[in-house]
């Protein structure tokens, strides 16, 4: 753990899932100039509204005001549930609202870390507009490096007038006053792309990995996705719009599905697009962290395209936490059908928690990796 000082007093911050690299912390100095800034204004009484704190620093700093935690990752929501406990925080004190439901206002104080996404951030602004009280402030920061040159002007567009911060520790502030008589717009932000080898066309909410196209990797996979297993149950782990277990349902008629993500708009994403590819069949669709709530050796195949980051921070730490799940999820007879980047080297690092590991298939970029027990 770490010492954050905020103005609120002086937390003992942790990322989740934990980290072996000591260079990596729960927060940084976007968290801190936001709470600053709020702290030297902090107008209402009222409850305020955090939109994608990462691991829980602006809630738990925020906790004796009962903050309410807009976010779309479930990490978060259990990042945010251990840092309150680690601060000896009432576990209850910040309300969790998931991306997909409704917000909870009126808001007046709004803190925002701005997303890398820009749909995404245009869709939280879209969705914050109706539940936000009259003159309210919202302050939205970042790291520079990380920050849109448009961000300000949807902030703009569905806040209001905003003014941008001098630089402080390579953070910037952003900070708009409501104006309730601009125009309300909704635009639709969903994208949309066909499945390879379907007329199927992929739904994607604004946040969702590989919104714009279908991701390279994901395609090179796809080509691997085995055909007529019989009744096996199926897992597409880190699901994103689905496209992985769709086409394994497709190829798999007899086959049940589970999709698994920790973001609430990726499961949003491959519920829409299983319905409509196989609207005759069910699944189940999981929020989790990864494979943590499945049964030992109930999946007779599991398909991953790992991410190879959290948040800003590149590595394999994800991956490799769950390729230790799915090792453990598998059936004695199953396999994980696993792709990623040469450099990487997931035909080593599969080695510590399966038997045998096996080149599929590669590209130029990419190969495909079968392990199994």
């Amino acid at each position: 753990m770490q010492s954050c000082e905020t103005p609120f007093g002086t937390l003992q911050l942790e990322r989740y899932p934990s980290t072996n690299n000591p260079t990596l912390q729960a927060f940084d100095a976007a968290d801190q100039y936001l709470l600053q800034a709020l702290s030297e204004n902090p107008g209402s009484a009222a409850a305020p509204l955090v939109i994608n704190d990462i691991f829980g620093a602006l809630s738990c700093a925020l906790a004796a005001q009962h903050p309410h935690c807009f976010t779309d990752s479930h990490l978060t929501s259990l990042a945010v549930q251990k840092n309150l406990a680690n601060n000896q925080l009432e576990p209850g004190s910040v309300k969790i609202i998931d991306s997909q439901s409704e917000l909870d206002g009126p808001y007046n104080r709004v803190l925002l870390r701005v997303p890398k996404s820009l749909a995404l951030l245009e869709d939280q602004l879209i969705r914050l507009r109706p539940h936000l009280a009259e003159g309210a402030e919202v302050i939205a920061g970042a790291m520079i490096k990380h920050l849109p040159h448009s961000a300000g002007d949807l902030l703009e567009k569905y806040v209001g007038p905003y003014q941008a911060s001098l630089a402080w520790k390579k953070a910037r502030l952003l900070t708009a006053r409501f104006d309730a008589t601009l125009p309300p717009e909704s635009p639709n932000l969903a994208t949309t792309y066909e499945l390879p080898e379907t007329d199927i066309q992929l739904t994607n909410l604004p946040g969702v990995f590989a919104r714009e196209r279908l991701d390279i990797g994901t395609r090179a996979l796809l080509a691997c996705i085995p055909s007529n297993l019989g009744a096996v149950r199926i897992i597409d782990l880190g699901c994103g719009n689905g496209a992985l277990g769709i086409t394994a349902a497709l190829r798999n008629p007899e086959a049940s599905l589970v999709f698994v993500d920790e973001s609430h708009a990726a499961i949003a994403s491959a519920r829409i697009n299983f319905e409509t590819a196989a609207p005759d069949r069910t699944a189940e669709f999981l929020v989790t962290n990864g494979l943590v709530s499945q049964a030992a050796k109930s999946a007779e195949l599991i398909l991953c395209n790992p991410p190879f980051h959290q948040q800003q921070a590149v590595g394999d730490e994800v991956a490799l936490r769950l390729f230790e799940q799915a090792s453990n999820t598998i059936s004695a007879d199953g396999a994980l059908l696993v792709v990623g980047n040469r450099h990487l080297g997931y035909h080593v690092k599969l080695k510590r928690w399966f038997a045998r590991v096996e080149q599929i298939t590669s590209t130029s970029k990419f190969v495909v990796l079968r392990a199994s027990n």
